[in-house]
């Protein structure tokens, strides 16, 4: 995974709430077990017609809208499990998914691959989604390190809540096993240190 620590970027505002992972990746693109690919059908049923043509009204198909930052209604990822709907998010080229709650499964699924669930309240996320609508070039500065959502234009500054550990993975590209790995010294000091009894 990418390394995490300071984003300044646009947005792309989809102001719907109970996004459920189906519609973020449908069940049939399931198909592969790599994370690559599955961003073409981000959001597939909602972003082309039957004919597989691009639907001019959806947000993703226009070029008013760019950036890492996907703003999202409340509820976001609920219904099944599904890891896909991360990765289908992380392969179109999102960082980050703003909401004022996330699914506590799909917040995991994100935080495994790379993808920070950054939540705000439904007061905060309601402005968020007015600014970017008056503006569409406004910009979003999300710093891990220091937890918080910085908006340039106006100098608001936003805290935000994460597991320490997941933390410290997105910053440093890592994923379970790569922490595991990269704490081999302290595991072998701490195993010649210990009795074994047999």
């Amino acid at each position: 995974m990418e390394k995490f620590e300071i984003i300044r970027t646009g947005a792309v505002p989809m102001p719907i709430e109970n996004i459920d992972t189906d519609q973020i990746i449908p069940a049939r693109f399931l198909k592969a077990t790599s994370r690559e690919g599955f961003g073409e059908n981000l959001f597939r049923d909602w972003r082309y017609d039957s004919d597989g043509e691009p639907k001019t009204d959806f947000v993703l198909n226009s070029s008013r809208y760019k950036g890492q930052v996907l703003l999202a209604g409340k509820n976001f990822g609920c219904g099944s499990s599904r890891e896909h709907a991360a990765w289908a998010i992380y392969d179109a080229g999102f960082r980050v998914v703003i909401s004022s709650y996330f699914a506590d499964i799909f917040r995991g699924n994100a935080l495994n691959n790379g993808l920070l669930p950054l939540q705000v309240t439904d007061e905060v996320l309601q402005r968020l989604f007015a600014l970017v609508e008056a503006d569409p070039q406004t910009e979003f500065e999300v710093n891990l390190p220091e937890q918080e959502l910085y908006l340039p234009a106006s100098g608001e500054r936003i805290s935000f809540e994460i597991d320490p550990y997941k933390k410290e993975c997105l910053i440093k590209g890592y994923d379970d096993i790569d922490f595991l790995v990269s704490q081999k010294e302290a595991i072998t000091a701490y195993e010649s240190t210990r009795a074994w009894t047999y």
